[in-house]
């Protein structure tokens, strides 16, 4: 178990959730599913916990109610090599959900996703202010990020 997980919590979908994210990821299975006991808090048998892996990294999820829900305080970065990677993850994860702006998306549990280059971190380094200041511009007029474009904006073209 690695040290430090995402916890995240769920009011029912959880083991759904966990069902649709290792459909989208590769190398990803769900480990371990825990139901709650006769004496509670949850109803007997219900899913209480959801454990499973994406692409390496441990998740766990929790059946725990209403009472919380997601927020863009907090959301999960995919650093894309490609065009057709970030494609993919953009679609499949937005499917039922809200597309926003900047490459953020809410999948449709709530869960908020920025779906971004893998180059973004060169493209956007603070050495070459004009040159920053380009890609910032053209980050902030798109919806799903076009890697084209920001390269295309970090050579000044």
């Amino acid at each position: 178990m690695q040290k430090i997980s995402p916890f995240l919590w769920f009011d029912t979908q959880a083991e759904e959730a966990a069902q649709f994210y290792v459909s989208v990821f590769p190398n990803s299975r769900i480990t371990q599913v825990t139901r709650y006991p006769e004496q509670g808090p949850g109803t007997a048998g219900a899913v209480m916990t959801v454990s499973f892996t994406l692409d390496g990294q441990e998740f766990m999820a929790l059946n725990g109610g209403p009472q919380f829900s997601f927020s863009q305080a907090v959301s999960f970065m995919i650093a894309c090599e490609t065009q057709e990677e970030l494609d993919r993850y953009w679609e499949r994860l937005g499917e039922g959900g809200q597309y926003l702006e900047c490459g953020w998306l809410t999948d449709k549990y709530g869960l908020p996703w920025q779906i971004v280059p893998a180059d973004l971190p060169r493209l956007m380094d603070q050495s070459d202010p004009a040159r920053a200041q380009r890609v910032m511009t053209a980050v902030w007029q798109m919806v799903k990020l076009d890697i084209a474009t920001l390269q295309r904006a970090y050579e000044g073209k």
